[in-house]
This record gives structure tokens, sequence and C-alpha cells, in this order.
């Protein structure tokens, strides 16, 4: 029987003093503090100002970590619709999906809006974002998108957060109405 490989102490405490920053910083981004100073990080992390710039060497490498998070936990809450189901269930469960995950990533995209034209990691971490909205697409709607390219730059467009920030901030719908235009227009484009 294979024993698990043994962590030394000093780098658990490394890690979860790691992990405590980058949960510092998605915190104050989701309580609407869209620009945290690395003081306010610090703090709230329970650490120092010294533990913090230990662990990232400035701020966009905080960004990016915090934006591998986000990542990570938009994976992880992802779940493969069946392409076999019918057209119309499969339009609806993925609005309802993409709805559920863009309202859990709003926070992080409205923050990385502000540094993404000046930030190479967060410009990566949107086209990540990106790349995963249409294999979705393309996993889900399979026969309907096919080969065509320019109907698969469509359902992207409408499916990714500038559009949904535009029904919810924008034209301030609420989440059922703006999930509404988002299946409306998936509809429109697939043909059903």
């Amino acid at each position: 029987m294979t024993q698990p490989p043994r962590v030394d102490g000093r780098t658990a405490r490394s890690e979860r003093t790691r992990n405590a920053i980058v949960d510092a910083h998605l915190r104050l981004i989701r309580d609407g503090d869209l620009r945290p100073t690395a003081d306010r990080i610090a703090k709230l992390a329970g650490v120092s100002l010294r533990a913090l710039w230990s662990h990232f060497a400035d701020m966009e490498s905080l960004m990016a970590a915090s934006g591998q998070r986000v990542l990570d936990e938009r994976d992880a809450s992802y779940r493969q619709i069946s392409p076999e189901l019918p057209l119309a269930e499969r339009i609806d469960a993925f609005c309802r999906q993409r709805a559920r995950m863009l309202e859990e990533i709003g926070p992080a995209a409205r923050a990385s809006a502000l540094k993404e034209p000046f930030s190479i990691g967060l410009q990566r971490y949107r086209r990540l974002h990106v790349a995963r909205v249409r294999d979705e697409l393309t996993s889900t709607f399979p026969e309907e998108i096919g080969s065509d390219e320019e109907l698969l730059n469509a359902l992207t467009t409408i499916s990714l957060w500038p559009a949904w920030s535009t029904l919810r901030e924008a034209m301030e719908l609420p989440v059922e109405s703006a999930r509404a235009a988002l299946a409306r227009g998936i509809r429109a484009l697939l043909g059903g």
C-alpha cells in the first residue's frame, strides 16, 4: 500500500496563508470592493503585508491566482447537459446553468473589467472563459451547430458576461428576465 506524500508543517502553513489571501481578495470583490488594496486584503486574510508580498510578487500575480480560483469554481459548478435531450430542454438547461454561473462570476468579472486592458493574466483568463463557453455550446448543441463557425460565434457572444451584464446592469432586468432573454436569443439562433 502506497503512503501519501508527507507535507511538512511549513509547506502546509504557507499553502493556508496563500489560500487565505486569495479568499480575502475574492471576498472583498464579492462584497463590492472591485479594487481592493493589498492592505485591505492582508487585513481581511489576517496576515501581514510582508506575508502577502512574500506569497505574491505583485497584484498581477494575486489577480492571476484569484482568476484561477474563479475558473476552478466555475468548472466545479458546471454540469454537462446531455445532447440527447430534446432541443427545448437543452436550451432551458443551458440558459439556467449559464444564468447561475454568470451570477456567480459577476463580481469577479466586474473587477477584472477594470484591470483587464492592462493585465496579460486577466486577458488570458478571459480567453479561457470564452473557450469553455464555446465547448459548452458545442457539446450541448452538436447537431445544431455542426461546423457553422458563425453560429457558434453568435451563440458564444450572447452567452458571455458582457451580454449578461448589459441585461442585468444596464437594462436592470431581474435574473429570470435576463435568462428568458438569453433563451430567446439562443432559440432564435438555433431555430428551436
